[in-house]
């Protein structure tokens, strides 16, 4: 577990970030968070029916591909979901706040984190 911990935390070290999650999309369940300014229960439910739907999207046109991450724009935040790329039925997901954050080392921090998460 310190693994999660240590690599969540490490998120929130990005500018702009207001909390981390990893979230089991089988289940919907929250295998760890940090930080403040969001219900990460509720958000882990509900972006799990995100992954989900963007599956069934990515299945039903016929692609031959995966989910490097998606991206949702609110008007004053940012949120990050990146399925892990050894286990894709786990999603990384991070909050940012939009007028403090830069989206793009946001992301690339985000894959970074991805690489060396060991569950």
């Amino acid at each position: 577990m310190s693994n999660i911990t240590a690599s969540l935390e490490a998120l929130l070290a990005v500018d702009g970030s207001m909390s981390a999650a990893l979230v089991d999309s089988s289940t919907g369940m929250l295998l760890g968070g940090v930080g403040t300014g969001i219900d990460l229960e509720a958000a882990a439910a509900g972006n799990t029916e995100v992954v989900r739907a963007k599956l069934r999207t990515v299945k039903s046109l016929g692609l031959n591909d995966t989910i490097d991450d998606i991206l949702i724009t609110l008007s004053s935040q940012f949120h990050i979901i990146r399925p892990l790329a050894k286990m894709p039925e786990v999603f990384i997901y991070l909050v940012l706040d939009r007028a403090k954050a830069n989206l793009a080392l946001a992301r690339i921090k985000v894959k970074e984190i991805d690489g060396q998460l060991e569950l």
